[in-house]
């Protein structure tokens, strides 16, 4: 039977060239960045060649770049990083109402020691409306969190306009971006949208799994929350991980290497399931159209058919899609990005996500709607029965 995976917002495959320079890395350049010898300075200069590669895509410093162990850390040194900074400034934190749990509840936590968090509410499109941000902009504000691209929708946040109110109007606030599903399919400068703070996670762009970044903008107030030997600065002590640090870079250059033309691709598939989802009987497609889309993910609900089953009914057919975002999907309490959105409360536990990479086909795309179509009247009469 033919694997076709259609989950890749969860995680990608690593691409073979990168699997190949990581391996060498841990077998033959294995030194510690701390180490004077040769091998350490080896390994310091695979990190500080990283720092340039992912600095050109940015265009930013390589100074500026942090090194974390993926997207969860970056989100939580983030914001319990600036909370620890700015204290004394404020205590107010806004997220909007869709963020990720790396930084719903990590802003939850920092309610325990005396923050307000509050969340901005978003369309039926799963979009943050600015004004709703401008309404709670308060000289005690101290931090904005809003992610570029939704991981569960695919929905895309107007970070740029969000970012310049925040200066404007609290220009003692720092904001920071989740751009975990956005790496890799945007060109991003972050200086240039305002962005303060960004969090990026490898494995979401065929990079290795186990490391990402925070880009941190030159004069931005921020405390460690790592504490030790005072590797990078003293902003994140422990030693490099150089294999994952120089493979993730590589992945990011691959990446970046013609994206219009691969995200136009992708594009063209997601529409294509899109326009094939319609066509069914009792489907809803929750993902936003044209530029407000990420070209990757689509989210529908299949009336009548809890996710979970039609997840291991596609499986059945070597199909591989996510009932939701991939660090919740596991658990059975509903989707706080759907309930944001006021998807009903019935379609709540009737929605899947299917995401796309560069080596997705139109095939793919056309197998899979085959397998719906063969699937979902008897998954239905079985729910009736």
């Amino acid at each position: 039977m033919r694997e076709i995976y259609l989950d890749n917002a969860a995680t990608t495959r690593t691409d073979p060239e990168v699997a190949a320079f990581i391996e060498r890395l841990s077998t033959e350049e294995y030194g510690n960045t701390s180490s004077l010898h040769l091998k350490g300075v080896e390994a310091e200069k695979r990190v500080r060649e990283a720092s340039r590669i992912l600095a050109d895509i940015l265009k930013c410093s390589p100074q500026e770049i942090l090194y974390t162990s993926g997207g969860t850390e970056s989100d939580n040194l983030a914001i319990i990083g600036t909370a620890l900074a700015k204290r004394r400034t404020g205590n107010r934190i806004i997220i909007s109402a869709v963020e990720h749990a790396a930084v719903a509840r990590t802003a939850d936590f920092l309610t325990e020691f005396g923050f307000d968090v509050v969340r901005l509410p978003v369309g039926p499109d799963g979009i943050v409306r600015p004004e709703s941000l401008q309404e709670v902009l308060t000289p005690d504000v101290i931090l904005v969190s809003c992610m570029y691209v939704n991981s569960e929708t695919g929905a895309v946040q107007p970070v740029a306009e969000l970012a310049k109110l925040t200066h404007e109007m609290a220009p003692q606030a720092s904001f920071h971006v989740d751009a975990v599903q956005a790496f890799g399919k945007y060109r991003i400068a972050p200086g240039r949208l305002g962005i303060d703070l960004m969090s990026v996670s490898s494995h979401k762009f065929h990079g290795p799994k186990g490391v990402g970044f925070l880009y941190i903008k030159k004069g931005t107030k921020i405390r460690p929350v790592i504490y030790g030997g005072g590797h990078q600065s003293g902003m994140r002590s422990g030693t490099e991980n150089v294999p994952g640090a120089a493979g993730m870079a590589m992945a990011a250059k691959i990446a970046y290497d013609g994206l219009e033309e691969k995200m136009a691709k992708i594009t063209a598939l997601r529409e294509r399931l899109r326009e094939g989802l319609l066509e069914l009987p009792d489907v809803t497609v929750n993902t936003p159209e044209g530029e407000f889309a990420a070209p990757h993910v689509l989210s529908a609900t299949f009336a009548g058919v809890r996710a979970e089953v039609l997840l291991h009914a596609l499986e059945a057919d070597g199909i591989c899609i996510s009932a939701g975002s991939a660090c919740s999907s596991n658990k059975p309490s509903p989707s706080a990005t759907l309930i944001a959105m006021g998807v009903p409360e019935e379609a709540l536990s009737s929605t899947v996500r299917f995401s796309f990479c560069k080596e997705n086909t139109e095939e793919d795309v056309d197998e899979t709607l085959a397998s719906l179509k063969r699937q979902l009247p008897m998954l239905r009469r079985f729910v009736r029965k």
